[in-house]
């Protein structure tokens, strides 16, 4: 499968992030490790891992690590977002930062998410999240 809007160098470099970013998790309860990448508009790279806490709806996940980092760096416009984990097929992101990326994501953003493998499935924002609540929505009526 071609990436969709990135060059293979992109792409190559976007997995590796995300696959090497595995390793910062913290993740005493699950033991299920995941890392993130996303490639910003002008071509930097940010990463996440995520951090697990003993009351664990407090986590973080990878996806809202990366993203949150590469906001406040000033980032806010995004062209592909990496997840790698140590299942196969590799899991997508959860609900909840499905909701958080789509701050950030136009439905067209295409989402890799990779396995233990090193094998991948893309799926757009849209995809992932269809009939998506964002952020030109409260724009509507102003």
């Amino acid at each position: 499968m071609a990436p969709v809007n990135l060059t293979e160098a992109e792409l190559s470099t976007l997995s590796a992030k995300a696959i090497e970013a595995k390793a910062a998790a913290y993740c005493p309860y699950s033991h299920f490790r995941v890392g993130a990448s996303l490639l910003t508009e002008d071509g930097t790279y940010f990463i996440g891992a995520n951090v697990e806490n003993a009351s664990y709806p407090v986590g973080i996940c990878a996806e809202k690590n990366a993203i949150g980092t590469a906001v406040t760096a000033g980032h806010k416009s995004f062209r592909a977002v990496a997840v790698a984990s140590d299942i196969i097929p590799g899991t997508s992101p959860c609900g909840s930062c499905r909701q958080f990326m789509r701050q950030f994501c136009p439905p067209s953003l295409p989402i890799y998410m990779y396995g233990t493998d090193g094998k991948y499935v893309m799926k757009t924002m849209g995809e992932l999240l269809p009939d998506s609540f964002g952020p030109e929505d409260l724009e509507k009526n102003r």
